[in-house]
This record gives C-alpha cells, sequence and structure tokens, in this order.
C-alpha cells in the first residue's frame, strides 16, 4: 500500500492532498474543527517531544522526513508539514478490506503486516499485468486507496520491484533482466540489507547490487559470517527460494510506549501506573481480538541512559484477562531496578495459545494463579 497510514488520513482529511502531512504526533494533535466547517491542523514546528513519524506522504518523504525518524529532527526538515496523531482503529479496517479485495482475485496470500502481502499468482490464467491492474482496481474500490505491485520470479525480487514505481505503480521484472534494472540500484534496496550492513558493505567499496554481485562469495564469508554472506551472494544475484506462507502463528503480541520525559518509580508513580496499566489492558485487547491467550508475561524498560532491561514470568495457566496480565507484569517489575529514570515501558505476551484450544478446566486452572 502507498503511504498506508497517511493515505488512510487523506481519506478523512481530503483537504490535506498534496501537501506534506506526517503521522506521529499524539491526540492534542488532533485536527480541530472550526465553526465554518474548516479544519486547525497542528504544524510540525510546533511539537516538543521524544515522538517519531509513523509514515509520511510523498510530499514530506520530499522533504526528508521519512518512517522512524524522530518527530522535533523532522520539524527541522519540514517545519510547516501537518502533524496527525495515528489512528490505528481506521489502519486496521483498512487492512482487512484491502486483503479481502485481493483475496477474492487471488487468494494464495502470505500476509506480511499492515499493509504489505505477498501474492502467487502461478496458477492464475490470466495475463499479468491485467490481473495487477485488476487487483489494483479492487483495492481502490474496496478502500479508496492506492497500492503499488512488484511482480517478479520470487519474493526478494518483488518486494524491490513494488517500491520502484511508487505511488500507484506495476512493476514487472524477469530473471534476464536483473543485471540491467536490479544491479544499479543502491545494495540497501535489498530487504534485509539494514544501516549497519549497508555501512560495512560501503567500507568495502560496495555500494550497489551490482557490486556486490561482483563480489567473491568468499570475501562475503569472511566479512559477514557464513550464513549471511551466502545470503547476500545469493540475494545480489536474484536468488530466493522461499514460499510463501499462507498461515502462521504470532509467537508474541506486545505494546509499548516512549514517554514525552523521563519518568521517575517514585516521584511519577500515579503517571507510570496508569501508563502500565494501560499497556496491559492493550497487551489483553489484542490477545482478544486475536483470539489468544498467553502463559508468559514479560516486561521491558528502557532507562534514561537507553540501557534496557527485560523481565519475564510464566504461568500456571494461560490467560487472557487484563488484570492478570497486569499482576503478572507486576511480578516482573518487582524484579527490576526502579532508582533511574525510565524513557520507555513494555509489556509482552507469548506462549500463546487460541482460544479455541484451551483446555475446558481452563477457567479454573487461572482462578489458582497466584496473586
Amino acid at each position: 500500500m502507498d503511504a498506508f497510514f497517511a493515505s488512510v488520513e487523506l481519506l478523512r482529511y481530503p483537504e490535506l492532498r498534496g501537501q506534506a502531512v506526517v503521522v506521529g504526533g499524539r491526540s492534542s494533535h488532533q485536527p480541530q474543527r472550526q465553526p465554518d466547517g474548516t479544519h486547525r491542523f497542528s504544524r510540525l514546528r510546533d511539537y516538543v517531544g521524544r515522538g517519531v513519524s509513523t509514515t509520511s506522504t510523498y510530499e514530506a518523504r520530499a522533504l526528508g522526513v521519512f518512517s522512524g525518524m524522530g518527530l522535533m529532527k523532522s520539524a527541522r526538515l519540514a517545519p510547516d508539514a501537518i502533524l496527525l496523531p495515528a489512528n490505528f482503529d481506521a489502519y486496521r479496517d483498512c487492512s482487512r478490506r484491502f486483503k479481502a479485495a485481493v483475496a477474492g482475485i487471488a487468494p494464495l496470500i502470505e500476509d506480511r503486516g499492515i499493509d504489505e502481502i505477498y501474492i502467487d499468482f502461478s496458477d492464475i490464467p490470466e495475463a499479468t499485468e491485467f490481473l495487477a491492474r485488476r487487483i489494483k482496481q479492487a483495492v481502490f474500490a474496496a478502500t479508496g486507496l492506492s497500492c503499488s505491485i512488484g511482480i517478479a520470479p520470487n519474493k526478494l525480487l518483488a518486494k524491490i520491484c513494488s517500491d520502484l514505481d511508487k505511488p500507484g505503480g506495476i512493476t514487472v521484472l524477469r530473471h534476464d533482466e536483473i543485471a540491467d534494472r536490479i544491479w544499479p540500484l543502491a545494495a540497501k534496496k535489498i530487504n534485509g540489507i539494514g544501516p549497519k550492513s549497508a555501512q560495512h558493505l560501503a567500507r568495502l567499496g560496495i555500494n550497489t547490487i551490482g557490486e556486490l554481485a561482483a563480489t567473491s562469495v568468499e570475501i562475503l564469508v569472511n566479512q559477514f559470517g557464513r550464513s549471511t554472506g551466502a545470503w547476500l551472494h545469493c540475494a545480489a544475484h536474484g536468488l530466493d527460494d522461499r514460499p510463501l506462507v499462507t498461515e502462521s502463528e504470532p509467537k508474541s503480541i506486545s505494546r509499548e510506549s516512549t514517554f514525552e520525559r523521563d519518568l521517575h518509580a517514585r516521584h511519577d508513580r500515579d503517571e507510570l501506573s496508569g501508563i502500565f496499566t494501560d499497556l496491559c489492558t492493550r497487551v489483553a485487547d489484542d490477545l482478544k481480538r486475536k483470539g489468544y491467550a498467553c502463559q508468559t508475561v514479560g516486561i521491558k524498560l528502557r532507562y534514561a541512559d537507553f540501557h534496557a532491561v527485560t523481565r519475564d514470568l510464566t504461568l500456571p495457566a494461560h490467560v487472557s484477562d487484563p488484570i492478570q496480565i497486569r499482576k503478572a507484569a507486576g511480578e516482573c517489575l518487582k524484579r527490576v531496578e526502579l532508582t533511574q529514570r525510565i524513557r520507555l515501558l513494555g509489556v509482552r505476551a507469548s506462549g500463546l495459545l487460541p482460544l479455541a484450544e484451551m483446555p475446558l478446566n481452563a477457567a479454573s486452572l487461572q482462578a489458582e494463579l497466584p496473586f
């Protein structure tokens, strides 16, 4: 999906089309409706805090503002950009609708998150580009949003191609076109080469995918280890034999919050307690919505000096109730040092079991939990 969160917001506020818009503000940045029916929007220059951009429109990206960037840094690059708070209920609704629209045409789908999927076209007897256009039309009819499609022999190449003609593009790549169309691209265009790996490659004089393909596998293994070195060599040559994963179970569900200011466990006890309870409640709501219970509850703290700690507690039975999750998380909290100021707090549920597979006596087991 193209600039997904921002595009959903533009459905609600069409007057912002063509403007630099950044999603990531707090509830206080909610647009205010004026007596004449127009909206007054917050500007990025007025933001103060440690939040990050969730996404941005292509106009904001042209100014250097991208997802994951601190909003204070973003404000220096695009002070006049509109700042909106995230509305995840709306994003999840659009996500469900776009995936259902695709499934009605090409049902063999791997879900890669809220705004991205892989589709296997192999057994669909339609011309490839016609099929892609039909999918784009179905997605637009279901959501009012545009998407970009990359069509290639495997998932690695399709992922690269999906980014080459955004927004609204269809890119088709044959394997014999890799040298001409893929090798000139920056090495970081390969999904899985992050900033640190890209920097390491650059120190070796490897900046493009073609330069990576021309590097011997022995050098890559020596620099990155056997597994990663071999993968880099294969990826640069467009080789990827991963199948579509059409069914998968989540391993954990988590929520976390980075504070606008560092909080102290004693001086800011009430504020921290409220945030902690809210995180536990949201994890419980996520479990219920996805149909799971958990057996392990964990917490994550990041202190003001950026040092992070985690603690986990495995329970005798699976739980999904927010009160029980709060109690278990509270037990974890007793096992960490709370003398330093805290900048981030998170709660995680793991050891998941579908509610449909819960034992019949689960309720009585939960009632015996030692809290």
